[in-house]
């Protein structure tokens, strides 16, 4: 028995309005479907010639035409292949992205920066399936993450006396400072080059990783002090570990330079 399928006007703009769209999605399989089914019921295009012309079989174009019947314009959605089932469940993967989060440092590894090798370990101890390293970067993908550099931030800052200090006492110096023709002097020092590196490390993506770090240095000293108002720069480097004496130095370099009155902001280093 020949089954004959009409399509209304609307169903066939439907068609191409699907067409285009599969057009802009690079999606051969849904083109190549829907125009067949242009050329089967709209065309009135001959079984043979679309089998010849597209390289289909007619039990492909027969379960087509069923999946129309009994689905409509649903049966024009490709599922999954299929593929062998996920070794990790979604629970776990939730999981495994709050252990990223938290950090090697607070799961219980000795550094501060993720990489693939790390995770494989983490996934192992924690779920007990070995992934390849290379898959574990598809998987963090997918989970959202992103390798990127990390921020390096004090671990011993606190961030109420900081926002105290900028609304109760800086307002009260840069007064100061202009009544006198002062300088406001931030004093810091530096060394070179013996400090470590920013590195890369697995983040959610759209969140810059934090790394504590002690602030300890080594290397080439230099003590420096920016004038808040011109930008004026005062430096001084020296040989040897920072000490009072080099910082009395530094300071009495800065005040022969200068005869107005010094507002010096300085760290809290000892």
């Amino acid at each position: 028995m020949c089954i004959r399928i009409q399509l209304s006007r609307t169903t066939v703009k439907d068609l191409h309005q699907r067409l285009q769209h599969a057009y802009q999605r690079d999606d051969v399989r849904l083109v190549r479907r829907i125009t067949v089914w242009l050329d089967l019921l709209v065309h009135q295009v001959s079984m043979a010639v679309v089998c010849e012309r597209w390289g289909l079989s007619l039990s492909c174009l027969y379960a087509w035409q069923q999946a129309l019947l009994l689905r409509g314009m649903d049966s024009l959605v490709y599922g999954h292949s299929g593929g062998r089932p996920p070794q990790l469940t979604p629970q776990q993967k939730k999981r495994l992205g709050e252990l990223i989060e938290a950090g090697p440092l607070v799961v219980g590894f000795e550094t501060a920066w993720w990489h693939s090798v790390l995770i494989r370990v983490l996934i192992w101890r924690e779920f007990g399936v070995l992934y390849n390293r290379h898959y574990v970067c598809t998987l963090l993908h997918n989970l959202g993450f992103s390798f990127q550099k990390a921020r390096l931030v004090s671990d011993h800052l606190d961030a109420a006396q900081r926002l105290t200090w900028l609304q109760a006492k800086w307002p009260a110096i840069v007064r100061a400072a202009k009544c006198r023709s002062g300088l406001i002097l931030f004093e810091d020092e530096a060394s070179f080059a013996q400090w470590g590196s920013r590195s890369y490390t697995w983040s959610r993506r759209g969140h810059q990783p934090e790394v504590p770090t002690s602030g300890k240095r080594k290397g080439y000293k230099v003590f420096g002090a920016i004038e808040y108002f011109s930008g004026r720069l005062f430096y001084q480097g020296i040989e040897g570990r920072f000490n009072a004496e080099h910082y009395q130095a530094f300071l009495q370099r800065i005040m022969a330079q200068t005869t107005q009155h010094l507002f010096v902001i300085h760290d809290g280093a000892r």
